[in-house]
């Protein structure tokens, strides 16, 4: 399926950065799912509202150091109310 995300339609993404997020930053990314990918990355997978929320993120990340390996739509599911980013 060829999926192109729309600026307003919420999303579900994979992000993977270079490095680590510690438990002490992992707060700041409060909603999604943090875990140790392979060669010192982290994947995070969370909900976003639209692309203005997912541009938030990236921001975030980039303000941490973490240099930025890939972000991947992942489905067109709807999110449950416990993984939706505000």
């Amino acid at each position: 399926m060829n999926h192109q995300p729309s600026l307003h339609v919420p999303g579900r993404y994979e992000i993977r950065v270079q490095g680590r997020i510690g438990a002490r930053w992992a707060a700041s990314f409060d909603g999604m799912s943090l875990a140790a990918g392979n060669s010192g990355t982290t994947v995070m997978t969370g909900w976003f509202p639209d692309q203005s929320a997912l541009h938030g993120t990236l921001e975030a990340l980039r303000d941490l150091g973490l240099p930025l390996v890939s972000v991947i739509p992942v489905d067109d599911a709807q999110p449950t109310n416990n993984h939706t980013r505000q």
